[in-house]
């Protein structure tokens, strides 16, 4: 059960057409994979979120401290990793690559015991989990809001009972398009929107308010995550539940945003904010403020099923006879590494995603295909 071998790969995607957010193009998709091999042969995979070759550097960099070290050890193998990245590593890329290491660790163990990572981090609370799909995306920097109704028509075919929009272009551009959106879908299906910090903490303010009449089921990172205040000021300020999370990394910089009282949603990214280990340690701190946790997700599919298997962990909160239903991101975006590299494909089932009861992540990936999307 001792770590034999650590592969890195960075794949990579051209997109059929770019797509735009509040921040920048994307023109193709990219992601760092990491597959970790036993001395009997038994492999896992993880993935790390941000930066694909920046990432690879990372594990290559901790992969020498790791050889030889027992999987059942997870424990002892993440400090490792922490105490080696610790003096210039606290927030950022680097922890991206402890975190796909670790993600892939946990798969790992959960093959080798014959068990789903969710049995493993202390049983499931619920079995299915509802996906909303992330999407509405800009679809050109001329006309960011063509296509609107095609694109929500497919979602709701899909099953989807909740949709997250990109905004960030302008406050009345906001709330044009949110005014559409909400039309097409009406008001049985949850919105949600998503500013990816594009707005200053005034704009916030008067977005926020002009908002409230289209019942928004969160409104994410409407500011840049440095401002802990400012998220809190906003949030006495509105009634829409604001939530935060995907920028922030590891239990320390998450207890300055609830110690802050800074959000009503945490939204960790279990492939960057420290892996399924330090995940764990989130919810746990999450849980004594009261605090919701709904990761984020993206890159190759592998996180949400990261996700799937964390999240049927996550205790009630709070507890009652009809527990409420936890939301799982779907990115819906072009993504053939996605819908073409994890097995098995995600199935929606009466608006929901069944938690995998495979051993390990309960995935696999097909190896063969990878090769056309390898650097």
């Amino acid at each position: 059960m001792k770590i034999k071998k650590i592969e890195s790969f960075v794949l990579n995607d051209k997109l059929s057409k770019s797509f735009y957010f509040s921040q920048w193009e994307y023109k193709e998709r990219v992601c760092c994979l990491v597959k970790i091999t036993t001395d009997n042969g038994e492999y896992g995979w993880g993935e790390g979120y941000g930066p694909a070759n920046i990432i690879k550097a990372g594990i290559d960099f901790l992969k020498p401290i790791l050889i030889g070290m027992n999987i059942i050890d997870n424990e002892v193998i993440w400090s490792k990793m922490y105490a080696r990245t610790l003096d210039y590593a606290r927030k950022g890329v680097l922890m991206a690559s402890v975190s796909a290491i670790d993600v892939a660790i946990w798969d790992l163990k959960g093959k080798l015991l014959n068990l789903p990572v969710s049995r493993l981090l202390g049983g499931r609370h619920r079995e299915k989990i509802k996906p909303y799909a992330t999407g509405l995306y800009f679809s050109s920097l001329e006309n960011p809001s063509k296509n609107y109704e095609n694109e929500l028509n497919q979602y709701l075919k899909k099953g989807f009972k909740a949709i997250k929009m990109k905004i960030g272009l302008g406050i009345e551009t906001d709330l044009k398009n949110i005014h559409y959106v909400r039309k097409v879908i009406g008001n049985d299906i949850k919105l949600m929107v998503d500013a990816n910090h594009a707005y200053s903490f005034l704009e916030s303010i008067e977005l926020s308010k002009k908002m409230e009449k289209y019942d928004i089921y969160w409104f994410e990172e409407p500011l840049s995550p440095e401002f802990y205040k400012q998220y809190r000021e906003l949030k006495e300020k509105t009634t829409i539940p604001i939530s935060s999370g995907e920028c922030e990394y590891l239990r320390f910089g998450f207890h300055q945003l609830l110690e802050n009282q800074s959000v009503d949603i945490i939204q960790p990214d279990i492939c960057s904010c420290g892996g399924i280990t330090e995940a764990k340690r989130i919810s746990n701190l999450a849980s004594t403020y009261g605090i919701d946790l709904i990761p984020h997700t993206w890159g190759s599919g592998l996180g949400i099923y990261v996700a799937l298997n964390f999240m049927s962990n996550l205790e009630p909160n709070p507890t009652r006879l009809i527990d409420k239903d936890l939301y799982v991101e779907y990115d819906q975006t072009e993504n053939k590494i996605r819908e073409e590299l994890i097995l098995p494909k995600l199935k929606i089932k009466d608006g929901y995603i069944e938690v995998p009861s495979k051993p390990g992540l309960g995935i696999d990936i097909n190896e063969e295909k990878m090769d056309s999307f390898k650097i």
